[in-house]
């Protein structure tokens, strides 16, 4: 799909559909909108006042022109409530409005700057907003069936002002990059488990690093022994798919030595091990690994955009299955940094692998750290399906995170990490042990976790309940969401300008 600006009235383009807004609460139309109804005889006014367009947030009314304008059809998009507008609105959106005028066969529309008038939004901010919603709300996994519907091939934006057009075609250009490396990361996220095998996420990592100029070395289960890290091998024992270790680095400050270390479980495929799952819903655990796609997507849009920054992702990639070799409940493993692990459940075995992961960052020096990991069942159950758990050792790198997270709509919320709560993973008869009881478990999670970091400042987001979406809602779709790349992008750019 192409995306490109448009310099002109949006009334005159020929198009299959253009594009206008609508506030909620707004009795007749304004600005653009306001001349699209003059053109149409008042026909968007009649139905704003008979109620038929509210302008609700995700709202979108299609009416037929008639030969009236050069486009087939107009698409009046609801912004929702003016007080709660702002720029994640304007990626919801577009994501609405062109899943809308797909399903009636357009394949060419024109849209208006969203927000860009009494909006108070910069027309760069709306042009990038509007190209992410876009690329993101129209996302398929078609790769083992037939689309539902034709795709949209063209999208223009509008605008009036000639010399706007070329920071308007920067700001596409971004948007639309941040949008491909997020559904990148829904592919992998997607695949099914037969195929995304540890093996074959370490080969599509050294795919984009071949293709970007990126470093990367990948541990074999020889390099891991050697290296000691007893508790992500303890996981691979019950699989014949062999482990994986993904080192991807970029490095943008040749100057420096100091790079930002990101990290991503990488469970193929989570079957809970001898502690086994309930059937029920185990399919989506082909999907264990989002935060490995996170990480190493995101390395490829920051190679593309070039900060002056070091970033290396660390992939930590197994698979976890009961079998006669595998993990049982009771055993102890030692990790990379000499600690010793007392296995309570194979189920939380993404700990497990993390903690050789964070250790292997030690020594290489990264810092700060950040990890995802769809880690807990009882992140999902405190915070539901929308917001990721947020947890960290030092206040400034949080506020770093979160002010990352805030500015791509990516939700977290930050979750405490008391003292007190160790108690609960105190181990009998080995340093610490990988799970605690029922109550607060996201946070025991993440004080594992912590015994593997040292005083590196380090933040931890447990993705599992935004990682997956079961139902299409504003630039969000059914299936894997790539929840964490925008931030993770976001994040080394605005640590590069800093």
């Amino acid at each position: 799909m192409e995306i490109k600006v448009r310099v002109g009235d949006i009334a005159q383009i020929e198009a299959d559909a253009i594009v206008v807004n609508l506030f909620e609460g707004v009795d007749q139309p304004g600005s653009a909108t306001a001349a699209v109804d003059k053109a149409l005889d008042g026909a968007i006014g009649s139905l704003i006042s008979r109620g038929e367009i509210k302008g609700k947030f995700g709202e979108v009314s299609i009416v037929h022109t008639l030969g009236k304008l050069p486009a087939r059809k107009v698409a009046i998009a609801g912004l929702g409530k003016r007080q709660d507008f702002n720029v994640d609105k304007i990626r919801g959106v577009a994501g609405e409005f062109c899943r809308a005028l797909r399903k009636v066969n357009c394949r060419k529309i024109a849209t208006i700057l969203h927000g860009a008038g009494i909006g108070g939004m910069e027309l760069e901010a709306s042009a990038e907003a509007i190209t992410e919603g876009a690329v993101l709300g129209l996302y398929g996994f078609a790769k083992y069936k037939k689309p539902e519907y034709e795709d949209i091939e063209e999208i223009l934006i509008a605008v009036k002002e000639e010399e706007k057009a070329p920071i308007l075609e920067l700001a596409i250009g971004k948007g639309k990059l941040v949008a491909d490396v997020t559904n990148l990361a829904r592919d992998m996220g997607n695949e099914p488990a037969n195929y995304m095998t540890p093996s074959r996420m370490a080969e599509a990592a050294k795919e984009l690093a071949s293709k970007y100029d990126l470093e990367i070395k990948v541990l074999d289960r020889e390099d891991m022994e050697e290296m000691g890290m007893g508790a992500l091998l303890g996981v691979a024992k019950g699989s014949d798919q062999p482990a994986k270790l993904i080192i991807l680095s970029y490095k943008g400050d040749e100057h420096s030595e100091k790079a930002l270390g990101f990290l991503g479980k990488g469970i193929t495929f989570d079957s809970g091990g001898i502690s086994i799952k309930p059937s029920e819903g185990m399919w989506e655990m082909k999907d264990d690994m989002a935060g490995a796609a996170a990480v190493i997507t995101a390395l490829w849009a920051i190679a593309k955009l070039k900060p002056k920054i070091n970033v290396t992702a660390i992939v930590p990639a197994t698979e976890n299955l009961p079998s006669g070799t595998a993990l049982k409940p009771g055993d102890v493993l030692k990790a990379m940094n000499g600690k010793t692990i007392e296995v309570i459940s194979t189920d939380a075995e993404g700990r497990l692998i993390l903690a050789d992961a964070l250790s292997y960052a030690q020594k290489l020096g990264l810092s700060p750290l950040i990890d995802l990991a769809t880690l807990t069942g009882a992140c999902r159950v405190a915070l539901g399906m929308l917001y990721s758990g947020l947890f960290g050792n030092d206040r400034d790198w949080i506020d770093k995170v979160l002010g990352a997270a805030e500015r791509t709509g990516e939700k977290m919320w930050h979750m405490p990490m008391p003292e007190e709560y160790k108690e609960q993973i105190k181990s009998e008869i080995a340093d610490v042990k990988n799970t605690g009881n029922r109550y607060g478990g996201a946070i025991t999670a993440a004080l594992f976790l912590a015994e593997f970091v040292d005083n590196t400042p380090w933040v931890h987001i447990d993705i599992a309940g935004p990682r997956l979406s079961t139902k299409e809602s504003g630039y969000i779709v059914k299936g894997a969401t790539g929840f964490g790349v925008r931030t993770l992008i976001e994040l080394a750019l605005s640590e590069a300008r800093t």
